[in-house]
């Protein structure tokens, strides 16, 4: 056999074992003559002793070299136990060596105490796995893998693989295009996501669909998103938001109780119009405190420009009123780079308020902003008034999060603890440009059965039955009650700009699946990639994901996206035009 056992498998069970390890040389260490080897395989390290007398050669052997070696395992001796390593108590004595292979000196170094570029490491990504928290974090994700599958096999789910080449639909973002050949001048669309195979699964009587599928968005990059990323997809019939988001739950605490030993408690819920009331997101994190208050009512007849009759939002920083005017004038800049007017700041002292808007207050005023944020001396408060509440809250539900992060309020660690919550009753639209409804999700989410009549009258004014599964301030999933009415369908895609005709063309084939008898279903998928980023603890995708691309969207190791030849793009009617300068 090449190996009987894995390295770091080896225990004190095994003394006198005669056994052959394969793996990298570690660390090399020389003493008195005797060469001290860590040798490190997929399952961890083992200490090989190797006497150069009776093995040539073995004073050659350096870091990263591959080996094969045979001999039996003995107790370290007394002293040399090393009680932080698994195999600590025991070493194996080789008496017959093989170099399977030799090693350049690495590009970059493979310990955890090393900080290397991210180009670099993804240039030789190869190495970069070697690495014990790359490979803690693949085994992760595998483990995360592996759980959600039984829990939803567990709860009568069926894999079901929908295809990779399909049409392009709107979901939100531009598609990744692959040109057909046998059909110039037309194109595939790699998925968004399987939404419409899922549906007509449904119409097929599935009854209960799941996947773990690849899908693709061609959008900028940042640290919790990437071009192609893996999800959870689920779909049932027969059922609402409260079945799907009990499905997922039992998925998801089963996922974190493969990881950390202990399964979640139950999620809370609150609604969209709720968490952005007190976060100023719709993807809150709820591990800290630092709550918007509503102060609109205080305000709403002040003769302080800024604030009468504007939506004026407000939060409490708790002894912060000792802030430095440079870094309350940095806040300030930023409330202005997230799209606000400005920022408020107030230092709050017994008597008074140290504020440049302090004297435009009245006293009457400033009374009713301590009792409603419930500032005490030594306070910070900070407000944004904007014309539109909706802004007015996410700018200041943005610098929340990133003053939390700045004063040390907020956990350093995605993974400490686990916050998870529910975000329900999403608008159905997000606003109106020339004249045509912007949807808030992707078309086939169903509007709330209490905002129907709405559609009519207010469509802006009408909710979702879309929902949310957040955790520490990101966004794991989204999941609806899909629109199971052909005439509903149609007419919410007419609100949106898209006509009879354009529906028939792009559409055709789910809306003619309506006239067969269509059960009401209900779907959800979260973001394996973002799961296992943050039970890892990693700040990044990329670093639960084995081959990622970089924040440009290239691939640092095999140099994609490239160019083609000239032939391939004959073979399918394409012309390239050149770049503009």
């Amino acid at each position: 056999m090449m190996r009987t056992h894995y390295a770091g498998d080896l225990r004190a069970d095994h003394v006198g074992e005669r056994v052959a390890l394969c793996g990298w040389v570690d660390s090399r260490r020389d003493h008195g003559g005797i060469v001290f080897l860590d040798l490190r395989d997929a399952r961890g390290l083992a200490q090989v002793v190797i006497d150069p007398e009776s093995l040539p050669g073995a004073h050659n052997l350096r870091s990263e070299w591959v080996l094969r070696v045979e001999g039996v395992i003995r107790p370290r001796p007394d002293g040399t136990v090393n009680p932080d390593l698994p195999t600590g108590e025991v070493e194996l004595a080789v008496d017959a060596l093989e170099v399977i292979s030799e090693a350049e000196t690495l590009p970059i170094p493979i310990d955890d105490r090393s900080e290397v570029d991210e180009a670099l490491r993804l240039r030789y990504r190869f190495v970069d796995l070697r690495r014990p928290r790359m490979q803690a974090n693949l085994r992760l994700r595998s483990r995360l893998a592996l759980a959600i599958r039984r829990s939803m096999e567990d709860q009568g789910f069926v894999d079901v693989q929908t295809p990779t080449l399909t049409r392009s639909t709107p979901e939100g973002a531009r598609d990744f295009l692959v040109p057909s050949r046998k059909q110039p001048g037309t194109f595939y669309a790699l998925p968004q996501s399987p939404q419409l195979f899922k549906q007509l699964l449904m119409v097929a009587g599935v009854d209960r669909y799941y996947q773990i599928a690849t899908c693709w968005r061609d959008e900028d990059l940042r640290a919790d998103r990437a071009p192609e990323f893996v999800q959870l997809d689920a779909e049932a019939s027969f059922v609402d938001e409260q079945d799907v988001m009990t499905f997922i739950e039992e998925a998801v605490g089963a996922a974190i109780e493969e990881i950390t030993g202990a399964r979640p408690p139950e999620i809370p819920r609150m609604s969209w119009s709720e968490s952005m009331t007190r976060f100023g997101s719709d993807k809150p994190d709820t591990r800290f405190g630092l709550e918007l208050q509503d102060l609109s009512a205080v305000f709403a007849s002040s003769e302080f420009r800024a604030f009468g009759g504007k939506a004026v939002v407000g939060l409490r920083v708790p002894e912060a009123g000792g802030t430095s005017r440079s870094r309350l004038d940095a806040w300030t800049d930023r409330a202005k780079a997230l799209g606000g007017g400005g920022l408020v700041w107030m230092r709050v002292q017994e008597a008074e308020l140290d504020s440049p808007v302090a004297k435009f207050l009245s006293a009457d005023e400033i009374g009713a902003l301590r009792q409603h944020l419930g500032v005490e001396a030594g306070d910070l408060a900070l407000l944004v008034a904007d014309d539109e509440r909706h802004r007015a809250q996410t700018v200041l539900g943005g610098l929340r999060v990133e003053i939390a992060t700045e004063l040390g309020l907020r956990p350093e660690r995605l993974d400490d603890p686990l916050a998870l919550v529910w975000v329900t009753d999403f608008p159905l639209f997000e606003g109106e440009q020339d004249g045509v409804l912007v949807p808030a999700h992707h078309p086939f989410t169903a509007p709330h059965v209490d905002d129907v009549e709405l559609l009519a009258t207010d469509p802006l004014a009408a909710r979702s039955r879309a929902f949310d599964l957040v955790v520490n301030g990101i966004e794991l999933g989204s999941g609806s009650v899909r629109v199971h009415d052909r005439a509903l369908q149609q007419r919410l895609f007419a609100m949106i700009g898209i006509d009879a005709d354009e529906a028939q063309a792009r559409f055709g084939f789910l809306l003619d699946a309506f006239r067969y008898g269509v059960p009401p279903h209900a779907g959800f998928a979260f973001g394996l990639d973002r799961l296992a980023m943050v039970l890892a603890g990693e700040q990044s995708l990329r670093d639960v994901i084995a081959f990622p691309k970089s924040q440009s969207g290239s691939d640092a190791l095999t140099g994609a996206p490239a160019a083609v030849d000239d032939g391939q793009l004959r073979d399918l009617g394409l012309r390239l035009i050149p770049p503009k300068d």
